[in-house]
């Protein structure tokens, strides 16, 4: 049985950690001080809340097993190479544009969205549609709060996330065998779903470049890959959107993506999963644990018709 309720960090973080950052808060005069690309910058409050729905036998991930085992196609497949790789991404300066079915486009840096919208920490599961998972506290912005400040139209019904497309920097991207830039999509509905957050750092830092610096999308109900990194523009739209593994491979892959142990992968079952830093293999959860968030927004949805 899960709880998704409001906790304080200290119930489910490490002690080491949260002990750490405790003391880091108090020195920083409640201000969380971040340090990025050699600058410090202003990020704004400490999160208002932490939001968390882990079981009795669940901890946070070691933020080294996080940050060096990573999905990052624009770079490499190789999961391991990806953190060094990923030095060259230069999170700053960076934008993200905000178009499509609005009443007036936008573009705000990182820190314009902490600064408007106010951090909130989050923490929870990811499950990679490959079969391991983790446990990561995250730092960001809900995505409802970014997208009801825009005003968008009656016409919005889907929301389309795109990551860079620069080969002169993503080495995976030097090749034409990929469907480059990386895209994603949501229903307006789940975009607005209060669990759908922009992120800009976890584990009390800035985000690290292989984890999607310096802002990325986290779904939690969802598999990894819907959660694209590096976003640079959100696109409200009228027509649903292709997403780059739609592209790559739709017989394996829909378009909601949602975590469900028993609609197996064509090539694997889902129906369990390993967490990083762990050896034995655990159940997954229906919607990786969210099922009573968001399990409604899929009513009358087969999910062997609409993976």
């Amino acid at each position: 049985m899960t709880r998704s309720v409001p906790i304080l960090p200290s119930e489910i973080t490490p002690p080491a950690w949260y002990e750490g950052r405790r003391r880091f808060l108090a020195h920083a005069g409640a201000l969380l001080a971040i340090t990025a690309a050699g600058a410090v910058r202003d990020a704004g409050a400490v999160p208002a809340r932490t939001y968390a729905a882990l079981g009795p036998d669940e901890s946070v991930t070691r933020f080294e097993e996080v940050t060096n085992y990573n999905n990052f196609y624009e770079y490499s497949t190789d999961k391991k190479a990806v953190a060094a790789l990923a030095e060259n991404l230069r999170p700053r300066p960076w934008r993200v544009e905000i178009r499509g079915e609005v009443e007036q486009s936008v573009s705000w840096d990182p820190d314009d969205l902490e600064r408007r919208f106010g951090l909130e920490e989050r923490i929870y599961r990811l499950r990679c549609v490959e079969g391991w998972s983790a446990v990561v506290p995250w730092t960001g912005v809900p995505l409802a709060k970014v997208l009801g400040a825009v005003k968008f139209t009656s016409r919005a019904r889907f929301v389309r996330f795109v990551a860079p497309h620069d080969p002169s920097r993503f080495y995976g991207q030097r090749g034409r065998s990929l469907p480059w830039p990386y895209t994603e999509g949501l229903t307006m509905e789940e975009a607005m779903h209060p669990l759908a957050m922009l992120v800009t750092g976890m584990y009390g830092k800035p985000l690290p470049n292989q984890n999607g610096a310096p802002v990325r999308l986290v779904v939690p109900w969802k598999y990894g890959y819907k959660s694209l990194k590096s976003v640079v523009s959100i696109v409200l739209e009228n027509e649903r959107p292709e997403s780059f593994w739609m592209r790559m491979s739709p017989e394996e892959y829909g378009f909601y993506g949602n975590v469900n142990p028993e609609v197996p992968h064509p090539r694997w079952s889902q129906a369990r999963e390993v967490r990083l830093g762990e050896v034995r293999r655990r159940p997954t959860l229906p919607y990786n644990g969210y099922a009573a968030e968001v399990a409604h927004l899929y009513r009358g949805l087969d999910p062997l018709k609409h993976p």
